[in-house]
């Protein structure tokens, strides 16, 4: 989704077979950015590693809280963003 403020709201969460790579069962792209590809703020586990991003870069600190916690915080993250 586009916004008239130029930034873009991209989700994409799929159902896969529970395994070490995925606990969950759950693979997830959750990205808010702009227009021109600038991370605002992103968590993904694309490749089977939990991260999230800013837009300064990766964050290190990061510590995988579950996925229900991570929907949460992205949509509170994404709104504060748009404050």
């Amino acid at each position: 989704r586009r916004f008239a403020d130029r930034t873009v709201l991209r989700v994409r969460v799929l159902a896969v077979r529970e395994s070490e790579k995925f606990p969950d069962g759950v693979k997830y792209r959750l990205h808010y950015g702009t227009d021109d590809g600038e991370t605002l703020i992103r968590y993904d586990n694309s490749h089977g590693v939990h991260e999230r991003h800013t837009p300064e870069g990766l964050d290190d600190d990061y510590e995988f809280p579950g996925y229900n916690a991570v929907q949460e915080r992205f949509w509170a993250e994404v709104e504060q963003c748009r404050e």
